[in-house]
């Protein structure tokens, strides 16, 4: 059989990407850096209640609802997964899943690691990538230097980043994010071969 005709037959496969990490640990440039490098991968646009941070659109950064709103989207069956973190409710829209894995589109979910277990649970060939900081002190110096949280919220962030990282280690792939551009390259290596995993 000829390699073009094997290609036919197994075609690269769409898959979900779920990309987690703590507050503060890179998931978001990661990302999009990510998106830049391999353009057949898109992003699934979150929905959240949680205010816009400086710079954040509505409907590219997040979809930003008031807490009305995303709960009468739950009613509806609206989320393929949904949690409240942090104080806030965050869900990932059904439909922009759905119609992306049809048109055989692979997306990239940036979640928490309560969405994370969600998607796997309900797709199970979903894809778990966890970004671990360095070191806590690093985690806190980045969180300090992003400058959006009270020192309360700081001090909770940092708490729910030891939970957070200890549930990382059940994710499929798990990457030291030091040096951006190595955790890109390891990321986009985990990426290409999702794409070409074959079902039996």
């Amino acid at each position: 059989m000829s390699l073009a005709r094997l290609l036919k037959k197994a075609p690269p496969r769409p898959f979900l990407l779920v990309l987690s990490a703590p507050s503060g640990g890179g998931k978001t440039t990661a990302c999009g850096l990510l998106l830049k490098r391999l353009p057949w991968l898109s992003r699934c646009v979150t929905a959240t209640t949680r205010p816009p941070r400086p710079g954040e659109r509505h409907g590219r950064d997040y979809w930003f609802l008031n807490e009305a709103e995303f709960r009468a989207r739950v009613a509806e069956g609206g989320f393929f997964e949904y949690a409240q973190v942090h104080g806030h409710y965050y869900g990932t829209p059904a439909r922009e899943v759905r119609e992306a894995l049809r048109k055989g589109r692979s997306l990239v979910l940036v979640l928490d690691v309560q969405g994370g277990a969600a998607v796997k649970g309900r797709h199970p060939d979903s894809v778990l990538v966890f970004l671990a900081p360095p070191s806590m002190a690093e985690l806190r110096r980045r969180l300090l230097r992003r400058g959006t949280d009270a020192p309360a919220d700081l001090r909770r962030r940092l708490r729910e980043a030891s939970r957070e990282c200890e549930a990382g280690l059940g994710y499929d792939y798990l990457i030291i994010n030091d040096e951006l551009d190595e955790t890109v390259e390891a990321l986009a290596q985990v990426c290409q071969a999702a794409r070409l995993r074959l079902v039996h």
